[in-house]
């Protein structure tokens, strides 16, 4: 699973509606609306490369409102669950 964390800029008086548009697009897991540069985050998961192209440029640019995004791919994922498991020794408490 390729995972691409996608920062993305909008029209500010459209934010609630274009969260909503990018949301429900197949592979968006979450969208996040954020303080800074950018408006939104959204988390995009794919099975392959390739596929980033039809979901990024090919569909969440082409929402009315989205005036520019700035993709980053992530190479490992790291979460709670990983780090417990990394540090467990397999004792019981």
């Amino acid at each position: 699973m390729i995972t691409a964390i996608v920062l993305i800029k909008t029209s500010v008086d459209r934010i609630p509606e274009i969260a909503e548009q990018i949301a429900a697009l197949e592979s968006v897991s979450e969208v996040f609306s954020v303080t800074g540069t950018y408006d939104l985050i959204a988390m995009v998961r794919v099975s392959q490369h390739e596929d980033l192209a039809e979901v990024i440029p090919g569909r969440i640019s082409r929402i009315p409102g989205v005036e520019g995004t700035d993709t980053h791919v992530a190479f490992r994922t790291y979460s709670q669950h990983d780090l417990e498991a990394a540090f467990s020794i397999g004792l019981d408490s």
